[in-house]
């Protein structure tokens, strides 16, 4: 399977925050482990964004970087992932002080060699924060095309609600002038209308997340029509409380719907679970069937924006695992 929505940051782990603390002189606000997962029960997105970037400060080398990388795929791996689509906030680290080619060179240099280290291919996404002014995301896009960074596209994340895509229509014409894939977070706090929106204004590929078009029945039969990919993270939208409990989630609905949807992990380490986890909890919660399950990682193949030969491997790979697991 593909993962394609997984942000590099949230996969910092509570162990390896306190080990980087340490390599860096950094005296962290929590006593202990415990202390710090303590604070992993999260209301909104908003309390754990507020989490997630005070978390960030340990990360200062491009050691740092390539270490939660490398970290985070050597998991992936062992979960099944076979390609991942890495989107990353470089606003998040230049605006603390960390020169981007610091964060960029650290994540980039893990990805580099992953295909043969963990049997992972892999591609970069710059991610930018909507909650932050557009002109300030362009400036960071344009430094990022100025040192030829190896992005393979942008996307858009953080506080979503009262930071509409109509905000960032400038930096996706710039991104789509450079040649590159445009995607976007909408529709998780944000309103079915953000989906709409994105596909319209900023004429992104693939939408992240995208659980409330099913508030919109004429938004869900577009979707359906133009097999539009939604990269819908479960777990993550349970402990966010977009959704009320794992047997709340529209995920089956949406897969009835006819809808080109994937499961993916978002930030794993602050959500309770990799892909492989939520997969096993939609097995358990919601009995996705073995037939779904190949449905969902055929859908995360055909969605990435990996080369058609690799696409053509890994739907091989899932065939292979389908037929298996009809004889079992």
């Amino acid at each position: 399977m593909a993962e394609l929505h997984l942000h590099i940051e949230g996969t910092l782990q509570p162990e390896l925050i306190f080990a980087l603390a340490e390599r860096n002189g950094i005296e962290l606000p929590y006593a202990d482990l415990d202390e710090l997962r303590s604070r992993y029960e999260f209301t909104d997105l908003q309390s754990f964004l507020d989490l997630y970037y005070a978390n960030m400060a340990v990360l200062r080398t491009e050691q740092d970087f390539a270490d939660m990388t490398r970290d985070y795929l050597a998991r992936a791996s062992a979960g099944g992932v076979r390609h991942v689509e890495v989107m990353m906030d470089p606003q998040a680290h230049v605006s603390r002080g960390v020169p981007l080619e610091t964060c960029v060179n650290g994540v980039a240099s893990a990805l580099a060699t992953s295909e043969e280290e963990f049997g992972v291919s892999t591609l970069l996404i710059a991610a930018f924060l909507r909650d932050l002014p557009e002109d300030d995301a362009l400036e960071v896009l344009e430094q990022l095309l100025a040192m030829n960074a190896p992005i393979a596209g942008i996307g858009l994340d953080s506080a979503e609600v009262g930071n509409p895509p109509s905000k960032f229509v400038r930096l996706y014409q710039r991104a789509a002038e450079a040649g590159l894939h445009r995607i976007a977070h909408a529709g998780e706090e944000g309103p079915a209308s953000y989906i709409t929106d994105s596909l319209d204004l900023l004429g992104v590929e693939r939408i992240d997340h995208g659980i409330r078009c099913m508030e919109d029945a004429a938004l869900v039969e577009r979707l359906a029509n133009e097999q539009v990919p939604l990269t819908v993270c479960p777990l993550s939208n349970v402990r966010l409380r977009a959704v009320d409990t794992l047997a709340d989630h529209p995920l089956p609905a949406m897969l009835s719907a006819g809808l080109n949807v994937s499961v993916n992990s978002d930030d794993p380490a602050y959500f309770g679970g990799y892909v492989d986890d939520n997969f096993v909890q939609l097995r358990a919660v919601l009995g996705l069937t073995a037939a779904e399950q190949s449905r969902l990682a055929a859908n995360s193949i055909r969605s990435s924006f990996a080369s058609d030969a690799r696409k053509a491997e890994l739907l091989g790979e899932v065939r292979a695992w389908e037929a298996a697991a009809a004889e079992a």
